[in-house]
């Protein structure tokens, strides 16, 4: 996972721009959501500037988390915000890729979509559900930072059918990664 490897790299580097930044936190992960949604629309019609907005709604998603470190103003709610609100912008993408490759007539491409998404949404979930019983799992092939990158690829290439599929093999491989992790620290 690149947010394993790399951790907070780019808070250092964007620190003397997040110090002049008077923007809540909260905003610009709301900012980020709004971006996401209308990168959702324009997808299915232009794949291409939809997966530039889509960069552009992660970039403020990664901004949000440095400015509150910071500038010291990480909450617990906020770190529960932008968690939530990320699991909206991932499923607002996969929605609206649906849409394209259903528009193209590709019902292989919707499904392996919806797919993805689910597993997305496992991996998030699996994680919590570990974390809730008080095992740390941050284990794994793919996390949303690498999501964001191959759609966003995927969308701006053109590429995204090959894309879709690496990211749904990736996302079901990350869920059972994780579960057997749990499992491990049981035995």
């Amino acid at each position: 996972m690149l947010s394993a490897k790399l951790g907070h790299i780019l808070d250092k580097p964007l620190e003397p721009i997040a110090k002049k930044i008077n923007i809540h936190p909260n905003v610009l992960t709301i900012t980020g959501l709004v971006i996401t949604i209308i990168a959702s629309a324009v997808i299915p019609f232009h794949l291409a500037i939809g997966g530039l907005l889509i960069i552009l709604g992660g970039f403020f998603d990664m901004l949000d988390g440095v400015v509150a470190r910071t500038n010291r103003m990480n909450t617990r709610f906020g770190a529960f915000l932008d968690s939530t609100i990320d699991r909206y912008c991932d499923s607002i993408i996969f929605i609206s890729i649906a849409w394209y490759f259903f528009n193209e007539g590709n019902l292989y491409g919707v499904l392996l979509t919806t797919g993805a998404m689910v597993g997305a949404l496992l991996i998030s979930y699996v994680r919590a559900r570990a974390e809730g019983l008080g095992i740390e799992c941050k284990v794994g092939l793919m996390e949303r930072p690498e999501r964001i990158v191959l759609l966003s690829f995927g969308c701006i290439s053109g590429l995204i059918l090959y894309v879709m599929a690496i990211v749904f093999l990736l996302n079901h491989m990350t869920v059972f990664q994780r579960i057997i992790h749990v499992y491990k620290s049981e035995v």
